[in-house]
C-alpha cells in the first residue's frame, strides 16, 4: 500500500508574494476566525474569495462579510419523483428545489430529506463514502445543481474559491470513483463559473480553521457523513493526510438495518442530539453507540497503523493537539470517548489536547476560505 501523504503543493500556489504581502494577506484571513457566524438563507453573490466544504452530507460556503462569516448551507441529497405539470407548479410556488431529468423530478438539498420522511423512505446521494458515484448518469448533474444553489459567479471573473477534497482512502475494498476524478469534476464545474479554483485536504482545512494559535501544527480531523479525513500538519504543511470511507452514514446505515426503520429517520435521531456517556434508552440509542464505538475503533487503528508505516513523520518533542470536527463529532461524549480509544493506541509523538472545533459543521468551510483569502492577490 502507497503511503498517504499530502499531494497539493499549496505553497507553490503563492510563489512570488512578497513577504510582507503574505503576512498581510495571512492576517487577514485568520482575522475573520474572530468574528461571528452569520446564517444565509440563500447563497449571495461572492464579491471575494470563498471557502467550498463539499460534503458527503452537506456543501458549505463560507464568504468574508467584514466582521462576520457568511454561511450558506444545502444538503447534498436528492428525491426522486414522478414528473406533472400540476407539481411542477406545486414545487414552483412553494420554491422547492428542483430539476427535471429523464421524466422525473430531482428534489436537491434541504427539500429531499422531508420528502423522503413523508415517503418513509431514504434520500439518495450524488456523492458515496466522501467520492463522487458515476453509478448514475444525473450524479453529475445533480452535484452540480447543489452548488449552484450555493455558488452563484463572482463579481469579479477569476475570483478565487477554495474548495475541500478528501484524502486518498485507505480502505481496502471496491471503490465507487477515484479521487482524482471527483476533484476534477468539481474544479470544472466551479472553474466554469468563472473562479479560479483551488483544492485543499479537508482535514488541512480543519487545522487552518482552528490550529492558529498552534501554528497550524497538529492533527486535523473531520468526520463527515461518507468519511473520516486525518491530516497531520506541521507549520500548516500537510506531512500526512489519509481518510477511511466510513462515517455518519455508516452509522445510519447500520443502525437502520439493526433496528428496521429508514437510514432518514435515523440521522434525524441523531441529529436531534444523543449522549454517548448516557446509558441507552431504547434499542436505537443501543445500536447508535455502538456502531459509534466501531467508527473511533476504526478511525483510531487507522490512525496506529498509517502514522507506523510512515516515514515523514516530523521529529517533534512538543506534544501535537487535535482538533476534531464534523456534523458526526457533535454528539455529548463523543471527544471523551475519542479519548478513551486514542489512549489505547501507541504513537510517535504526545498528544497535547483533544477538542472538537468551535463550529464543527463549518469547520473545513471557514478554513478553506481562510486558504482562499491567503491565495488572492
Amino acid at each position: 500500500m502507497a503511503e498517504p501523504t499530502g499531494s497539493m503543493d499549496y505553497r507553490g500556489q503563492i510563489e512570488g508574494a512578497t513577504a510582507s504581502s503574505l503576512e498581510d494577506q495571512m492576517g487577514a484571513a485568520l482575522g475573520i476566525l474572530e468574528g461571528t457566524i452569520e446564517i444565509e438563507d440563500k447563497a449571495q453573490i461572492a464579491s471575494g474569495p470563498v471557502g467550498l466544504d463539499v460534503g458527503t452530507c452537506n456543501i458549505v460556503m463560507a464568504q468574508n462579510k467584514g466582521n462576520r462569516i457568511s454561511i450558506s448551507k444545502q444538503q447534498n441529497a436528492f428525491f426522486a419523483i414522478p414528473q406533472s405539470k400540476f407539481t411542477r407548479q406545486i414545487l414552483q410556488k412553494n420554491e422547492i428545489v428542483f430539476f427535471e431529468h429523464n421524466r422525473m423530478f430531482y428534489i436537491i438539498g434541504d427539500s429531499a430529506e422531508n420528502f423522503a420522511n413523508m415517503f418513509n423512505a431514504n434520500t439518495m446521494r450524488p456523492m458515496e463514502k466522501g467520492l463522487l458515484t458515476f453509478k448514475e448518469d444525473e450524479g453529475v448533474a445533480i452535484i452540480q445543481a447543489i452548488i449552484k444553489t450555493l455558488v452563484q459567479r463572482p463579481k469579479k471573473l477569476g475570483e478565487i474559491i477554495c474548495f475541500s477534497v478528501p484524502g486518498e482512502p485507505i480502505q481496502e475494498g471496491e471503490k465507487t470513483s477515484t479521487l482524482s476524478g471527483h476533484e476534477t469534476v468539481i474544479k470544472m464545474y466551479l472553474e466554469s463559473l468563472g473562479y479560479t479554483a483551488i483544492p485543499i485536504n479537508e482535514a488541512l482545512a480543519v487545522v487552518m480553521a482552528e490550529m492558529g494559535e498552534e501554528n497550524f501544527t497538529g492533527i486535523g480531523i473531520s468526520i463527515g457523513g461518507g468519511m473520516c479525513n486525518i491530516c497531520i500538519s506541521y507549520m500548516s504543511v500537510p506531512v500526512i493526510t489519509f481518510s477511511i470511507q466510513k462515517g455518519g452514514d455508516f452509522i445510519d446505515e447500520a443502525v437502520s438495518s439493526e433496528v428496521g426503520i429508514p437510514a432518514t429517520k435515523v440521522k434525524g435521531i441523531k441529529e436531534a442530539g444523543i449522549n454517548l456517556s448516557a446509558i441507552p434508552k431504547n434499542r436505537v440509542e443501543l445500536a447508535l453507540q455502538m456502531y459509534y464505538t466501531e467508527l473511533i475503533s476504526t478511525l483510531v487503528k487507522s490512525m496506529e497503523k498509517v502514522i507506523a508505516s510512515s516515514s515523514r513523520i516530523p521529529k517533534i518533542s512538543t506534544p501535537l493537539p487535535v482538533v476534531i470536527s464534523g456534523g458526526a463529532a457533535m454528539p455529548k461524549g463523543f471527544k471523551e470517548r475519542f479519548e478513551t480509544t486514542l489512549r489505547g493506541i501507541r504513537l510517535p509523538f504526545e498528544i497535547a489536547s483533544i477538542r472538537i472545533a468551535r463550529d464543527p459543521l463549518y469547520t473545513t468551510a471557514k478554513g478553506a476560505l481562510v486558504m482562499a483569502m491567503s491565495d488572492s492577490k
